[in-house]
């Protein structure tokens, strides 16, 4: 087993803020928490999102939780009262991230 999807083996929520996506991503333990850290990057996610984030993506580290927390700026076409998107909420991104491969290996 070298590479695994996140859904494998974390867990993520999202949501909505103007036109910024906020994702918090969840290890189940320390393990996993730190190959996380070491693979889960603003630039891998900002490249996963790479035809829906139009700015930067900014990762935070939440050790005392194991979770990390990227906030995906410009992510949503001008958020939900100005976007012509069909779905103009940050709530599917998490699902989206969750299919983001990693490497146990590493």
């Amino acid at each position: 087993m070298d590479k695994v999807k996140l859904v494998d083996i974390a867990q993520a929520r999202s949501g909505d803020k103007g036109n910024n996506v906020d994702l918090g991503l969840f290890a189940p333990d320390k393990k996993t928490y730190d190959l996380l850290t070491t693979q889960v990057t603003a630039e891998k996610v900002k490249e996963h999102f790479k035809d829906l984030v139009k700015g930067e993506v900014i990762r935070y580290e939440l050790p005392n939780i194991l979770a990390l927390k990227f906030v995906c700026k410009q992510a949503l076409d001008g958020g939900g009262s100005t976007s012509l998107r069909v779905d103009t909420l940050g709530k599917t991104y998490s699902s989206n991230l969750l299919r983001l491969e990693v490497d146990m290996n590493q």
